[in-house]
């Protein structure tokens, strides 16, 4: 039998099993030259044990059989087929994040690299969340250290939604909060922390503004800058974490926990001058 993995790319949520490996894979998900094109992804090689996806799917109520589409998919590139989706969406939000074995940064022409190896940050043990909190009450709840001194930080939401947001809260405290929050509540979330406003997105003054919203509102958690496509076209060298493997890096979180995928200590050359 092939030597098959499972991959998830992200933000789309598309879950392929393939023969071609990950780089082989993106390669051949590539729109092209990153010159021309922009399809920026994070591959995720989740768990498997003979064969078999190592892990259960979350529920989604019924609307589909995401276990038995996987079967058939690793069934179908078994049988010769290089690649073959199991799911076509919405894959990240049912898909628990302990299935997760190793991530890649994927450049729009089909080059990876791999982040160091998953960091749980910080485990939540409470769970009730009510709107009117302040950012210093989610801390406290979330059983965090309240910072000294709060400075808007600019966070780039890949899935289960891509959104622009600033906000008020640390890293830690914004996946407590996004996804405990009433009425709109992430069931899973992965982000970045950006360096630098991104005024290819929106007119700066939306930054401006929305900064300025949040300094003379110390009691507002989030202000959503842009909605959209954001991934495809934000710079990876923008992210924190890029210049220092100790900061930043692709925050996931669910319910209980958040944790981080960070960058490796060396980026190779080769990655770094490849464009897109």
């Amino acid at each position: 039998m092939a030597d098959v993995k499972l991959i998830l790319s992200i933000p789309q949520g598309v879950i392929t099993a393939t023969s071609l490996g990950v780089e082989g894979l993106a390669v051949h998900r590539s729109p092209g030259s990153g010159k021309y094109f922009t399809g920026r992804r994070v591959f995720v090689e989740l768990a498997m044990r003979d064969g078999r996806p190592d892990f259960r799917y979350l529920d989604e109520g019924g609307w589909r059989d995401a276990a038995g589409d996987t079967a058939a998919a690793l069934a179908a590139v078994g049988d010769g087929k290089r690649t073959k989706t199991a799911l076509s969406n919405n894959g990240f939000s049912c898909t628990p994040l302990s299935a997760y074995r190793r991530v890649f940064l994927v450049k729009t022409a089909g080059e990876v690299l791999e982040l160091a190896a998953y960091q749980v940050l910080h485990g939540f043990a409470s769970h009730e969340c009510r709107e009117e909190m302040k950012p210093d009450d989610v801390a406290r709840t979330a059983g965090l250290s309240v910072p000294a001194v709060r400075q808007p930080r600019l966070y780039m939401v890949l899935s289960p939604i891509e959104l622009l947001v600033l906000s008020n809260l640390t890293p830690e405290e914004y996946a407590w909060y996004s996804t405990h929050r009433p009425g709109k509540v992430f069931r899973q979330v992965v982000f970045a922390e950006l360096q630098t406003d991104q005024p290819q997105l929106a007119a700066l003054s939306r930054f401006t503004d929305a900064r300025a919203e949040l300094r003379q509102q110390p009691g507002k958690k989030t202000k959503t800058v842009v909605s959209g496509d954001n991934h495809g076209t934000v710079p990876y060298h923008s992210w924190v974490g890029y210049a220092d493997p100790q900061a930043g890096g692709l925050y996931m979180a669910g319910r209980d926990e958040i944790g981080v995928w960070r960058f490796p200590p060396e980026i190779p050359r080769a990655w770094e001058r490849a464009t897109g």
